[in-house]
C-alpha cells in the first residue's frame, strides 16, 4: 500500500480515534527505553522499509545475519544450556557440575573465586577472607584435575569466566584434557579473556593494557593452530550492562572492544580469517523484552558489517556474531525473591527470541547468596520449559517484521555506530577508557536509572511498589569459612611433592620470554603441568609487565 495513504489514515486515527479516547483515559507519560529514548504510541509501515529486507535483514545464516547466524537455528539444535557455578573447593564445585549435568544441563560454566581471578594463591595474605567465596578456588593443576574429575572433556563444552589469568586457566584446562587422553584439538568451550571490559566495568585486571593485549593475541595465535574448536575470547557486554549502561551502550562498547582485539591481532601479524571465526560475545538480557530482542539483532548486523567492510574478512564464519547470554543479575531483588523467577523467565524469552547460542539463567536467591541447589534447578527448568513447551523455538526469528522490532533494531544500530565513531575519533577504545569517556557515559546512564526508581517513575515490583513484610529467608547457601585453611593445606602438599627445581627453571624461562616477544602460551602450559601455581606465574608477569592502576572518573 502507498505509504502516503497509510500516513493520511494514521493522522485521521490520531485525531478522530485516539484523541477523544485519551481525553477520557489518559496515557501513561514519559514511556522510554533504557537509552532514554521515547517509545511511540504505535509503529506502522511508516517506521519500516520492507524494500531493505535483503540488505538489512536477509535470511537466517546469510549476511548480515540479522535474523540468526545459522540457517535453521533452534529447529536443528537448541542453544547450549549452561548454569554458571563454582564455589568453595574444587570437590564441592565438581559435585555441583555433575548434579547439573544429570538434570539436563548441556554445558559447564565455571565461576572462579576472586584470588584466582586476579592471580593470587590461596595462601597469599591478600586472599584472606576471599578464598572460595564468589567461585571455586584454583591454585594449581591439582585443583583443576579435581574440578573436572569424571567429567569427559571431549564430550562437554566448558565456559570459563576468567580474564587477567585466562592464559593460565586455559593452559590448565588443556593439561587436564591431555591427562584424560583428550588432545587440544578436541576440546570445546570458551574463555572470557576480555580484559578491556575489566578496565571499564569490573576491575579484575592485573597488568596494563599493552601486555594484557599481548597475552590475548598469544592465545589467539596458539589456539588457531592447536585448539581450533575453542572460542578464544568472549567479548563481554554483560558486565558493562551490569555496571549501569543502556542497551545501546552495551553493544557499542562491547563491539568497540571487539574491534580493538581484532586490530591488536592483525597488528601482531595474524590474518583476520585465521582467528575471527573463534571470537564469541557475551551479552546481558534485561527485563525490556522487545528492546533486548532488537539489541541482539542489531549487534549481529553491526559485527557483520564491521568484519566485512573494515577488516575485509572473506570467510562467512568471521562475520558471524555468536553470543552467550546471561540473565541480568542487576535486576534481581532481595525483596520478594521469588519474583526473580518471573524476571528470569522474561529475560530467557528475550535471549531466545533474539537468537542466542548459549544461555545461563540466574537463580532467584542470587541477590542474597550463592544459589542453592533448588534455585539452580528452577533456573535450569526455566530454559527447558521455554525450549520444549513455549513454541518460540519452532520458527526462526519469530518477531521479525514487527514494525516496532524492526524500527528499534535500526535505532539501536544507529545509536551504537554513533558511539563507535566517537570512540574512533578519540583514538580507539583504550584511549577512550584512559580518558574516562566510556566510564562516564555508563555512570550517567546508571544515575538516571536510579533516579527513575527513587522517583517512582520506574516501578520495581516489591521494591518501590507492592511491598510486603517478609520473614528472613531460610536455606541460603553459605561457604564454609574453613575452606581457606583446607585449600592452603592442599597447596602446601602440592609444593612439597612437585619438582621445585624444575618449577624454578620454568619460571626463569617465562621471565626471559616475557621480556621478549615470543608467544608465552607453550611455556605457561609447561609451567602448569609442573604444578606451578597461578600466583607464581602471575607474579613473574607482574614483575615484567607491572600492574594497572585505575583511572578514577567522577
Amino acid at each position: 500500500m502507498d505509504k502516503r495513504i497509510i500516513k493520511s489514515e494514521k493522522e485521521k486515527w490520531d485525531k478522530n480515534t485516539v484523541g477523544p479516547f485519551i481525553q477520557k483515559t489518559p496515557e501513561r507519560k514519559n514511556l522510554k527505553d533504557s537509552s532514554n529514548e521515547s517509545i511511540e504510541r504505535l509503529y506502522s509501515p511508516l517506521d519500516h522499509n520492507e524494500d531493505d529486507y535483503i540488505t538489512k535483514s536477509n535470511f537466517p545464516g546469510q549476511y548480515p545475519y540479522t535474523r540468526g547466524v545459522y540457517p535453521t537455528m533452534y529447529r536443528g539444535r537448541y542453544w547450549t544450556m549452561r548454569q554458571y557455578a563454582g564455589f568453595g573447593t574444587a570437590e564441592e564445585s565438581n559435585e555441583r557440575y555433575r548434579y547439573l549435568l544429570t538434570q539436563g544441563q548441556t554445558g559447564l560454566s565455571v565461576a572462579f573465586d576472586l584470588p584466582t581471578q586476579i592471580g593470587y594463591d590461596s595462601d597469599d595474605p591478600i586472599s584472606e577472607g576471599e578464598v572460595g567465596k564468589v567461585g571455586v578456588a584454583i591454585d594449581s593443576l591439582d585443583d583443576m584435575e579435581i574440578l573436572f574429575k569424571n567429567i569427559p572433556l571431549d564430550k562437554v563444552s566448558t565456559s570459563m569466566t576468567i580474564n587477567s589469568t585466562a592464559v593460565i586457566l586455559l593452559a590448565m584446562y588443556i593439561a587436564v584434557a591431555e591427562k584424560q587422553g583428550v588432545s587440544p584439538d578436541k576440546i570445546t568451550g570458551t574463555i572470557q579473556n576480555d580484559i578491556l571490559k575489566e578496565y571499564i566495568a569490573r576491575g579484575t585486571y592485573i597488568f596494563p593494557p599493552k601486555p594484557s593485549m599481548r597475552l590475548i593475541t598469544n592465545i589467539f595465535e596458539f589456539c588457531s593452530k592447536n585448539c581450533p574448536r575453542w572460542n578464544t575470547i568472549s567479548i563481554s557486554g554483560y558486565h558493562i550492562r551490569e555496571a549501569g549502561s543502556s542497551a545501546i551502550q552495551e553493544i557499542a562498547f562491547t563491539i568497540a572492544d571487539g574491534i580493538a582485539y581484532c586490530k591488536a591481532a592483525v597488528n601482531a601479524g595474524l590474518d583476520i580469517d585465521d582467528f575471527a571465526g573463534r571470537l564469541s560475545f557475551f551479552f546481558n538480557s534485561h527485563n525490556d523484552l522487545l528492546e533486548e530482542v532488537a539489541k541482539f539483532r542489531a549487534a549481529r548486523r553491526m559485527w557483520a558489517k564491521i568484519m566485512k567492510e573494515e577488516f575485509k574478512a572473506k570467510k562467512s564464519k568471521s562475520m558471524k556474531l555468536r553470543f552467550h547470554t546471561q540473565t541480568a543479575g542487576s535486576t534481581l531483588t532481595a525483596q520478594q525473591s521469588d519474583n526473580n523467577i518471573i524476571r528470569v523467565a522474561i529475560q530467557t524469552l528475550a535471549a531466545v527470541l533474539g537468537g542466542t547460542q548459549s544461555l545461563h539463567t540466574n537463580s532467584r536467591d542470587e541477590a542474597l547468596a550463592l544459589p542453592s541447589e533448588d534455585s539452580v534447578r528452577i533456573a535450569l527448568r526455566t530454559q527447558q520449559i521455554v525450549a520444549f513447551e513455549s513454541g518460540v523455538s519452532n520458527t526462526i526469528d519469530p518477531l521479525a517484521g514487527s514494525y516496532y522490532i524492526e524500527s528499534l533494531t535500526d535505532r539501536i544500530e544507529k545509536g551504537a555506530f554513533e558511539y563507535l565513531e566517537k570512540i574512533e575519533k578519540m583514538g580507539g577504545v583504550v584511549a577512550a577508557i584512559e580518558a574516562g569517556f566510556i566510564q562516564k557515559e555508563m555512570q550517567n546512564s546508571a544515575y538516571e536509572y536510579q533516579m527513575e526508581i527513587e522517583s517512582n517513575d520506574k516501578i520495581i515490583v516489591g521494591v518501590n511498589k507492592f511491598k510486603i513484610e517478609e520473614p528472613p529467608i531460610k536455606g541460603l547457601l553459605k561457604v564454609d569459612m574453613s575452606i581457606q585453611k583446607k585449600q592452603c593445606e592442599r597447596l602446601k602438599k602440592v609444593k612439597e611433592r612437585r619438582d621445585n627445581i624444575k618449577v624454578d627453571n620454568i619460571l626463569k624461562k617465562l621471565e626471559q620470554e616475557a621480556n621478549g616477544n615470543i608467544n608465552l602460551m607453550p611455556t605457561i602450559i609447561d609451567a602448569v603441568k609442573s604444578y606451578t601455581t597461578i600466583g607464581e606465574i602471575s607474579n613473574i608477569l607482574r614483575k615484567v609487565f607491572g600492574e594497572y592502576k585505575e583511572n578514577i572518573v567522577l
